[in-house]
């Protein structure tokens, strides 16, 4: 019995870039001069030396009238305060667990920090702190807010409010921060019957509407846990997945407009499988920034 085997020359390899303007950015390496100090401002990434001044990261260009940067394309994340991330429970300690948020140092969430069953404001007692592995475990995806940011860098974060909490029944799409737009709202029901949650440190979380993607509660039993997902379900979030990772190609920006631009392009090919193929992950992406570019015209 023989397979289909798709094979493609190294000369036709497709070059996943789409241009925002005529021309691609300028991509600078460390070292590399940018420019000569008189009339510009040092920012983020540059460095001066020999009256120069030079790139210390592997990026473009970003000027703001005098002010210089390069911004990275592949970095960890930088959290700040009211960001909405997603992130794996790593360990439990006292009075507080220890999340894995895609940052240069783990995020502590503390028991105080979190919506017990049985009401928000009473005192933590021994017998919560002992509960504590019962609430969240090693492995627990959550969403959450950052509530503050230590001298070290690492974030304390928070899920007080109800739509924060484990995530139970979904998929878990890892990108660079730097491709995350930052937007009032995080938390979106998309039209084709997905809610995603588009972490600011670059972990996107998707899941069936009809489903109780957040668990505002921990319940004692973990009936909402073995909730089945229909078929139909399981391939919408597979596109959605495919068609991400078709803009992350091509370095396009992620929010809940070209995601679902990108999935109303993706229709016409039947097979979800047929996604991850680069000449229509090129296409889609194309067809997307086509779109948002008649939006920013109008």
């Amino acid at each position: 019995m023989t397979g289909h085997v798709s094979i493609r020359l190294a000369s036709e390899r497709v070059n996943h870039c789409v241009a925002t303007m005529n021309e691609p950015p300028r991509f600078y390496t460390p070292g590399e001069v940018i420019t000569g100090m008189q009339d510009f401002m040092r920012g983020h990434g540059t460095y001066t030396e020999d009256d120069c001044l030079k790139a210390s990261v592997a990026g473009v260009m970003e000027k703001v009238n005098k002010l210089i940067c390069i911004r990275p394309l592949k970095s960890r994340y930088v959290g700040e305060i009211g960001d909405v991330v997603v992130g794996r429970v790593l360990e439990v300690q006292q009075r507080r667990w220890k999340v894995e948020t895609n940052s240069r140092l783990d995020s502590v969430l503390q028991l105080s920090s979190v919506n017990l069953p049985g009401g928000e404001l009473r005192r933590r007692s021994a017998e919560d702190e002992q509960m504590m592995r019962k609430h969240l475990q090693e492995g627990d995806l959550i969403s959450a807010e950052v509530q503050s940011v230590f001298s070290d860098g690492s974030l304390s974060l928070h899920t007080r409010s109800l739509k924060y909490g484990k995530l139970t029944q979904g998929t878990l799409v890892k990108v660079y921060p730097s491709l995350i737009k930052r937007r009032k709202n995080h938390f979106h029901n998309l039209p084709c019957g997905v809610a995603i949650i588009i972490g600011n440190n670059g972990y996107i979380w998707i899941s069936p509407q009809n489903h109780e993607g957040v668990m505002e509660e921990q319940k004692d039993d973990d009936t909402v846990d073995q909730q089945s997902v229909s078929r139909s379900d399981r391939e919408t979030m597979a596109r959605v997945k495919n068609c991400i990772a078709a803009l992350v190609a091509s370095k396009m920006m992620l929010d809940d407009t070209s995601i679902m631009f990108a999935y109303e392009e993706s229709l016409k090919y039947d097979s979800v499988k047929d996604l991850l193929d680069p000449e229509t992950m090129l296409d889609i992406s194309f067809l997307t920034q086509h779109r948002i570019n008649n939006i920013m015209e109008e």
